[in-house]
């Protein structure tokens, strides 16, 4: 038998025992990823990976009401990892997710982490046994979990964060343009005097470029809300019903308030086998901050 820890209890996977504090909701997966990647220090519940959290509580949401509707998780259980994961999307949980943001390739510690969260939260409110793999997990994988939670996680940030922030600073220097219309300023080059222009003038070059990076986030969050999950391990969809891409996809809107269309991806070898989308969202995310620099070098 184990020797016992104060303040902590014993779960058992595969690998045998593992010490696991009295207060964690997460279960002996989780505890294994804390103890083999004590990396950077900074943990999945640092306050820039709330909408990663959030994100990983929809998914499961989703996925548990696509799975009731395909007759594939019965009512109850379904019921109760919906209510579970809810509380996880709507960052009731953060606490519980401490796993080091460095770590496994393909992000399975983290999606365990959130398979365990839920399944323990819905075992005891339940009161049956719900298994973190083969209920809260059914018809997934990490392979296109994790690919799911970096486009949802972005889409709520831009959406919520970005995309508000973007179009007030637009208006603000459209306003500001207006009211100086027919004011004559003196052009500058290379830091000297060159020929007059109207201050409206140059405020307007200020509102068309952050326009145009937001064309560019437009035409991205078209590819963001095509959705890897469905796509499974290898993205052949295996061990999942052929109709729980797009069962998943509406479910996800649904849960949007219907304020976004989520579709199934068109190619799901190309969603977990490369990260084209959130590299050019990371590009235009730099091009923007150079724009907002060089604004702010035209008013020093």
């Amino acid at each position: 038998m184990p020797i016992r820890k104060k303040g902590f209890r014993i779960e058992k996977d595969s690998l045998g025992d593992v010490y696991v504090p009295n207060s964690a909701l997460y279960g002996a997966q989780t505890q294994r990823a804390v103890d083999n990647f004590p990396i950077s220090g900074i943990k999945m519940d640092f306050p820039f990976t709330n909408s990663f959290i959030c994100a990983l509580g929809l998914i499961k949401d989703a996925a548990a009401r696509s799975n009731k509707s395909l007759g594939l998780l019965s009512t109850k259980k379904a019921n109760a990892i919906s209510r579970s994961a809810r509380e996880v999307w709507q960052n009731k949980h953060n606490e519980q997710f401490p796993i080091d943001v460095f770590q496994t390739g393909s992000g399975t510690s983290s999606n365990m982490n959130v398979n365990e969260v839920i399944a323990n939260l819905s075992s005891k409110r339940s009161n049956i046994d719900i298994d973190p793999n083969d209920d809260v997990n059914m018809s997934q994988s990490s392979n296109d979990v994790i690919p799911t939670a970096i486009k949802v996680s972005a889409h709520i940030d831009l959406t919520q964060k970005l995309f508000p922030a973007l179009n007030i600073l637009i208006k603000t220097i459209e306003d500001k343009a207006d009211s100086l219309k027919n004011i004559v300023k003196t052009g500058r080059t290379h830091l000297m005097d060159a020929m007059p222009l109207e201050f409206q003038q140059e405020l307007s070059a200020w509102a068309s470029q952050l326009k145009n990076s937001k064309k560019s986030f437009d035409f991205l969050e078209k590819r963001i809300l095509e959705m890897p999950l469905g796509g499974t391990a290898v993205g052949t969809g295996i061990n999942a019903h052929p109709r729980f891409a797009k069962s998943f996809a509406k479910e996800l809107s649904s849960l949007s308030g219907g304020k976004f269309k989520y579709i199934p991806s068109e190619d799901f070898f190309h969603e977990l086998s490369a990260q084209d989308t959130a590299v050019q969202v990371s590009g235009e995310l730099k091009n923007l901050a150079i724009i907002l620099l060089k604004i702010s070098n035209d008013l020093r």
